[in-house]
């Protein structure tokens, strides 16, 4: 699936993925991957539906969503680079993700984020309705 949007395309053709900015990024620019090693983002990525964002090729942004293609939806890596920043474009991705047609009709999306609620919340994410049914596993030094 590609979609344009004036210079900027995004496209979920793994095969234009560039695995080592995404991994650069996660490592040295996010706040929960700091510790994944290149190995747990390629599998991450061959495990998801990834969302490549580019503009003139170059991938500047990023997103992942984990699924069963029929009931349930996480969505997880998202990124949008500094200097492409503030142009619309991380909304413009989480349109491209929602409106996916092997994501319609899922019973639950979810996602984590520490900073970016009113982005997610144009798209109908709140906080949980019934945090008592659920439960988490996380590692030791999850986000």
């Amino acid at each position: 699936m590609e979609v344009k949007l004036d210079e900027f395309v995004v496209s979920t053709d793994r095969s234009l993925l560039d695995i080592d900015a995404i991994h650069r990024f996660l490592v040295e620019a996010s706040y929960w991957a700091r510790e994944r090693t290149l190995e747990q983002t390629k599998t991450a990525i061959e495990n998801s539906i990834c969302f490549g964002l580019y503009s003139d090729g170059r991938l500047i942004g990023f997103a992942r969503v984990v699924t069963d293609r029929a009931t349930f939806a996480y969505i997880g890596d998202v990124f949008v680079i500094d200097e492409f920043r503030g142009r619309g474009l991380s909304k413009w991705l989480m349109e491209v993700i929602i409106s996916h047609p092997e994501l319609q009709g899922l019973r639950r999306w979810v996602l984590a984020t520490r900073d970016a609620h009113s982005l997610y919340e144009k798209f109908g994410f709140h906080e949980l309705v019934h945090p008592d049914r659920w439960m988490e596993r996380p590692a030791p030094n999850a986000y």
